[in-house]
């Protein structure tokens, strides 16, 4: 794919640490614009060193506070975090609703740390396409991990599975019995569960029943998700949140997990652009005056519709 001078010089200014650079880069991202297929390909070789987390959960649990105080705990040892914050849509600009420095102003002046607010664009499951996009421009700009908040829609955030490589679902005593989160998908994707505002009535049942279920129905395997107590907002069992991720990342890279999960993911994406790609050039053709000969046969009933797609077919392919 082409890319203008500018835009390369973009890419190398990004990738040599300038902020500035890479807001532009995420914006270009987020629009989908031409010239982003140029600027993956330039960026390849480094675009798959961090490690990715992804919060979920429903409304109202204190994910973007645990977000906050996570990033604390992994900038207390020198690492790097970038965050995307999928913020429910505006229904009218179709923008992000929440403001990323204002949840997490903590960390917005920091070096270390790169906050982005992403609108949902409605999207089932909460997350934007360009999700997986930002976080190769993250790894390209050396964060050691991305922390991926999804939009907390409950039932439709199961995509949250595809793009992370820890997923931490969190929960609160309001948010109903731990029956309720089996069938919203969230024991299949969870490799942590926490259950936040832990002084709360209700929180030390909620994490008896989620355990006595994990102990059925895991199908980690050989990981059995930890059931975490936390305060987020006064940061008690958050450093032991901490430590449970690297568990989790240690164990797929001791059991080569983490590779296939990463070559899953590609080809997934791969097939995904292939696909992306044929539509479009089908799309194209589908324009032409033949096709549109075989789409005005089938309207006047002249041909079926099964007859009409079979000859659109042999025209386009």
């Amino acid at each position: 794919m082409y890319l203008t001078k500018d835009e390369i010089k973009l890419v190398d200014q990004m990738q040599k640490g300038d902020r500035v650079a890479l807001g532009r880069l995420m914006t270009l991202a987020e629009s989908r614009h031409r010239s982003l297929p140029g600027i993956l390909g330039l960026i390849n070789s480094s675009a798959y060193g961090s490690y990715v987390i992804g919060i979920t959960g429903p409304p109202g649990a204190g994910k973007s506070t645990i977000t906050d105080k996570l990033i604390g705990q992994y900038r207390a040892q020198d690492k790097r975090v970038g965050v995307i914050a999928v913020d429910p849509s505006s229904p009218f600009s179709g923008g992000s609703i929440l403001g990323d420095r204002v949840r997490m102003h903590e960390h917005s002046m920091d070096d270390g740390v790169f906050i982005r607010s992403l609108s949902s664009r409605g999207l089932s499951g909460g997350l934007a396409r360009s999700v997986s996009e930002m976080i190769k421009l993250y790894g390209a700009f050396g964060m050691d991990y991305v922390i991926v908040e999804t939009v907390g829609v409950g039932q439709t955030e199961l995509d949250i599975m595809d793009i992370a490589d820890t997923v931490v679902v969190v929960l609160v005593p309001e948010a109903g019995d731990a029956v309720q989160t089996m069938k919203a998908g969230l024991m299949e994707i969870a490799d942590v569960f926490v259950v936040n505002k832990a002084d709360r009535e209700g929180a030390k049942v909620l994490a008896s029943e989620i355990k006595s279920i994990i102990s059925i129905k895991s199908s980690k395997d050989n990981w059995e998700p930890p059931v975490l107590l936390t305060s987020a907002h006064v940061n008690e069992g958050i450093a032991e949140l901490k430590n449970r991720v690297e568990a989790h990342k240690n164990y797929l890279h001791r059991t080569g997990r983490f590779k296939k999960i990463r070559g899953k993911r590609k080809e997934q994406e791969f097939s995904l652009i292939v696909k992306e790609n044929m539509e479009s050039e089908f799309g194209k053709k589908l324009q032409s005056e033949d096709v549109k000969e075989i789409y005005e046969l089938v309207k006047s009933g002249e041909i079926d519709p099964y007859e009409g797609a079979k000859r659109v077919i042999q025209k386009i392919m």
